[in-house]
């Protein structure tokens, strides 16, 4: 067999080091690139926003992935020799089932200019990674669109409008860079029913792609074995690779506000609450973390068609600064705040940057 992806979505790197993050492995510090590398990742996958700023320039924050962040950050990562997975949300913020907001820019335009918008967005995407000698190997378009993309009108169940919309940018890749590889990404990965209704809409109007991704969250997504055979059903049904284009579990429930340095009122707080965690399979602590990603990456390896998972995401702990929205972020959503990391005890890394005992697991699973 192929290696495995062993996926990493480090999109937060940069604000992750400007707000003094800092990785060890074995008590010496390294870059989170080069200690991923080590560990056996070989792939990491970079989300981009379209203008992740306010109207005065203040950054949404979660990493600020505008283009030119995801162009530094691939560089970075084909230098270290990682292969790359683009994921094209064609939002300026947060894109998943819950919200898929038009870009400010594209807010008054009819659905035929959202679809030329989207070929034209994904076209300038490519080409900015191509004249930088960093073509990427996979391209997601859009980001967990279970409920669409571009809403309204991309809002299910206008499977017209959805279809239109995803075939517009997978145009664009077929057109321009026609080596790499178009990943359809929904959540809930134990939801089968869910993504037979999806792609049976899809693909009945002519929809196109080379890989279905599908996200896993224990504590949201039901058991790993609903994911296998989710899996098992929707690789056989489309004769798609499969790839877990978000996973992750949690290595501990310590409280890390401390590491945040915010106040309770602005602390975000876990996504993996107590009563979320209760009965997933494998505990939260580094070695039930360890144990999930073996089973993971042995899923991987069993169900045919799966090429791999990326981990979501890996580096993103606890640091003053670097949270899931700035208040400019909040002004735009319309959402109430805090804006603290919730994912920081689902991280590769403990609260202090070392090394978990899970990337040993990833390193070492053949």
């Amino acid at each position: 067999m192929t290696e495995i992806i062993k996926g990493m979505d480090i999109s937060s790197i940069i604000e992750e080091e400007q707000c003094g993050a800092r990785y060890y492995d074995g008590g010496k510090e390294g870059s989170l690139l080069e200690i991923l590398k080590r560990y056996g990742s070989n792939s990491v996958r970079i989300r981009i926003w379209n203008n992740p700023y306010s109207d005065d320039g203040r950054k949404y924050g979660a990493g600020t992935n505008d283009l030119a962040r995801a162009l530094v950050i691939g560089k970075r990562a084909k230098t270290l020799g990682y292969s790359l997975l683009l994921d094209i949300q064609y939002s300026d913020f947060w894109a998943d089932p819950g919200k898929q907001n038009v870009p400010k820019a594209w807010q008054y335009m009819s659905e035929e200019e959202l679809s030329t918008a989207v070929y034209e967005y994904t076209s300038t995407v490519i080409n900015a990674f191509v004249e930088e000698e960093i073509a990427p190997e996979y391209i997601q378009i859009g980001n967990e669109i279970t409920n669409g993309l571009l809403w309204p009108t991309g809002k299910k169940p206008d499977f017209d409008n959805i279809a239109g919309y995803c075939s517009a940018g997978v145009k664009a890749v077929r057109n321009l860079l026609p080596s790499a590889k178009v990943v359809i990404h929904l959540d809930n990965g134990g939801n089968n029913p869910m993504y037979v209704e999806w792609f049976d809409n899809y693909f009945a109007r002519g929809g196109d792609c080379d890989i279905i991704g599908l996200s896993y969250y224990p504590f949201w997504h039901g058991t790993i074995d609903m994911l296998e055979a989710n899996m098992r059903d929707i690789g056989a049904r489309y004769g798609k690779e499969l790839v877990i284009a978000e996973v992750s579990s949690g290595f501990s429930m310590e409280d890390y506000r401390k590491y945040e340095g915010l106040p309770a009122g602005q602390l975000k707080g876990m996504a993996t609450r107590d009563s979320l965690v209760e009965n997933v399979e494998y505990p939260m602590t580094p070695h039930g973390q360890a144990m999930f990603m073996e089973r993971i990456m042995r899923l991987v390896k069993d169900v045919p068609g799966a090429i791999g998972f990326y981990y979501w995401e890996p580096g993103w702990i606890p640091v003053p600064g670097c949270g899931w929205a700035t208040e400019a972020a909040l002004e735009y959503t319309k959402e109430n705040g805090p804006g603290g990391n919730e994912w920081a005890n689902q991280a590769l890394f403990d609260y202090n940057g070392r090394v978990l005992e899970a990337l040993g697991v990833i390193r070492d699973f053949r």
